[in-house]
């Protein structure tokens, strides 16, 4: 794909019919080439939407001191894991970026500095789902940064920002995983679905409730809800992208999941649609 074509794509971000979002329990690296219910689920999703002009992923694995966006023509295939088969390795995700619409966001998230970053890419949280749901690379693909000196409340209220780009054909995708502790993960169960410690069955059961009911104030201060969320988010990373997804919701929009199990004891592959 040349830059003449990239402009023409860029050129379509014109009004469209709002986009939903999605929130992608994205679990093992290894979901991206294996065959399953899960992979199944991104792959559903993806045909219940109208194609998208381009796509914003908020990825748990681009962690930042600040918040940067991609802005390269042409992102890299990052492997951000280790210990799995090459195939795995092999995989590349060739889709183009958008300088256009990462100047875009930057604006739309002012007073917010958001920098231009031209060496990132796609890292796993983002292809390893994307490319199950558009496996022609034929849609660009940009990713925001999660700002990890920020609370829990600034990224939801950051994210509202960003709805203008629904209107524009803009699929925002946040991608990690509600429950994701991968210290206590059970060995024995890593391929089972449905094997979740009894925290962990309590996290997915509280967070699913809700979500379902429109509490987000309760996910937003999840470090005040219990021990079964603190066993479940040890750590902010994988959970923050939820919160970008729930800051785009209006009121009048319904609230769906999908891919709702847990998953070798302490991983949750649930997600949402909004819209």
């Amino acid at each position: 794909m040349n830059l003449s074509d990239l402009q023409n794509i860029s050129n379509g971000f014109k009004s469209t019919q709002r986009m939903p979002v999605l929130f992608l329990g994205h679990g093992s690296p290894m979901n991206a080439i294996e065959e399953n219910q899960f992979v199944q689920g991104f792959r559903k999703a993806a045909s219940e939407i109208p194609k998208p002009n381009a796509i914003l992923c908020i990825s748990a694995h681009w962690y930042t001191d600040g918040t940067f966006v991609t802005a390269m023509d042409m992102p890299k295939t990052i492997h951000d894991f280790y210990g799995f088969p090459k195939a795995l390795f092999d995989v590349q995700y060739p889709a183009p970026g958008s300088p256009e619409l990462a100047k875009e966001t930057a604006e739309l998230l002012l007073p917010v500095n958001v920098e231009e970053d031209h060496s990132w890419g796609l890292d796993h949280g983002a292809w390893s789902v994307i490319k199950h749901m558009y496996p022609e690379a034929d849609i660009p693909v940009i990713q925001l940064s999660i700002d990890h000196t920020k609370p829990p409340q600034y990224h939801y209220d950051l994210a509202k920002k960003l709805n203008k780009l629904r209107e524009k054909g803009i699929l925002i995708i946040g991608s990690g995983n509600i429950v994701h502790n991968l210290r206590l993960i059970d060995w024995k169960n890593i391929n089972t679905v449905g094997a979740g410690w009894d925290w962990a069955v309590e996290a997915r059961e509280k967070t699913n409730n809700w979500l379902l009911d429109g509490n987000f104030q309760n996910i937003i201060d999840y470090q005040k809800q219990g021990t079964f969320l603190q066993y479940a988010v040890p750590t902010p990373d994988h959970y923050l992208p939820l919160l970008y997804t729930l800051g785009l919701k209006d009121q009048s929009e319904d609230l769906a999941l999908f891919n709702d199990e847990l998953i070798g004891g302490s991983l949750s592959m649930t997600s949402v649609r909004i819209g």
